[in-house]
């Protein structure tokens, strides 16, 4: 039996004009926090101090990506107490410029990522802003923290938490959802960037995980008390570099319909189970617009021409930091034929009848990794579930999207 599908995030309702004419937005899973970034708050350092002290905070403790839970519904948070052993007293005591000066290469940092605060809880004030802190730490056992990060892992799982499994996490419910994608999209790309994509050498997270810094100097090897060794020149230091903040990749996915609007496509690729079918997808291209991209991977994985695009909504989605682009297009009349010559990433491509899409809706609906549910007759369409924006997409066609007159 597959794991429960967890609701949608839920918006409060609006009558906007823009509601009234376009209807109410649409939110998919991974999105929808309940916390306020205040980012332009991670620069400032009496901030970071205060609330990374305070005893409203709460730490969402990572290994490997993994997040600590309760169960594969919920996360479980910790105190300062927990990870003060291996964070230090005062992680933010020093400003970025200290921070720089002090760099040794040799000593590994664990990242402190600041998510944001929780304004319906509000234990904690600073200036204006109020809400309770919420910090993500990093807890993999590497470098020079391994001790102290094995022994933190240990002490809480004594406590009936674990760490489940985030390589394809879609079971939490959904406020938390929106909560581990932050974390785990920016430590994961704190991971992959130890190194100056500039210059090679070693980097510097700052900005309570926000940043990465190449220094100008580094105290690896130095004797205590030396002088720190100078680094060679790095373009990142020079003007705005966009090397040193978090990548979001953006994906187009699309719901194409034939010319008649009676048929839906959908294909597979070999990753899949037998039977499973999503919309088609693909990376948006420097110099690209969405809707050109829409048109172009299309064509490429089908040999489908398509000439509308509508945009539809957007997912965040933290594998490993993509956001996907929703669309809904339209096949050209007599430009239907698939061929799956072009680019040989599906293994196979199909225009299934609106009727066929509905049955695969009520009775085929399952997680990539999850054995088809109950109801499910051998044979039929499975399709993915409402936490992939393909379900939203499949859905949308399915109540008439393309039948919708605007109303003001």
């Amino acid at each position: 039996m597959g794991s429960a599908i967890p609701d949608l995030p839920i918006i409060a309702e609006d009558d906007s004009m823009l509601s009234r004419k376009f209807g109410r937005e649409i939110v998919n899973y991974f999105s929808g926090s309940p916390l306020n970034r205040v980012s332009f708050l991670r620069t400032d350092y009496g901030f970071l101090r205060v609330a990374f002290a305070h005893p409203s905070a709460s730490f969402l403790l990572m290994n490997n990506l993994s997040p600590l839970a309760k169960d594969a519904a919920n996360l479980s948070y910790v105190s300062r107490d927990v990870v003060v052993p291996l964070t230090g007293e005062e992680p933010f005591k020093t400003s970025e410029e200290e921070q720089m000066k002090g760099f040794n290469s040799d000593v590994t940092q664990p990242v402190i990522l600041f998510l944001g605060i929780d304004e319906k809880k509000t234990g904690f004030e600073y200036r204006e802003y109020k809400g309770n802190p919420y910090f993500a730490v990093d807890v993999t056992p590497k470098g020079t923290i391994t001790e102290k990060a094995t022994s933190i892992i240990d002490i809480v799982k004594t406590n009936g938490v674990s760490f489940i499994d985030g390589r394809r996490l879609l079971s939490l419910n959904a406020p938390e959802a929106a909560i581990y994608a932050e974390a785990r999209a920016l430590l994961d790309w704190n991971a992959r960037n130890p190194f100056c994509g500039g210059c090679g050498q070693p980097t510097l997270s700052i900005n309570a995980g926000w940043k990465r810094v190449c220094p100008t100097s580094d105290l690896a090897g130095v004797p205590e008390g030396g002088a720190a060794k100078e680094r060679s020149d790095c373009p990142t230091r020079h003007g705005v570099s966009n090397l040193c903040f978090p990548r979001t990749d953006p994906t187009v996915i699309m719901a194409v319909v034939s010319a008649d609007g009676s048929k839906l496509l959908l294909g597979r690729n070999k990753r899949f189970p037998p039977n499973w079918y999503s919309t088609l997808a693909g990376f948006l291209e420097p110099g690209e617009s969405i809707e050109e991209a829409v048109r172009r991977e299309t064509w490429e994985e089908s040999g489908v021409t398509v000439g509308r695009v509508v945009i539809h909504s957007t997912q965040p989605w933290p594998y490993p930091a993509n956001l996907m682009i929703g669309a809904i297009g339209q096949a050209v009349p007599g430009k239907e034929t698939i061929h799956l010559g072009h680019d040989e990433e599906l293994t196979d491509a199909k225009w299934c009848t609106l009727d066929e899409v509905r049955e695969g809706m009520a009775n085929g609906i399952s997680a990539l990794g999850d054995p088809a549910p109950s109801g499910y007759k051998e044979g039929g369409l499975r399709l993915p579930p409402h936490t992939a924006i393909a379900n939203q997409l499949i859905q949308a066609v399915l109540k008439g999207y393309l039948d919708i007159v605007p109303k003001m």
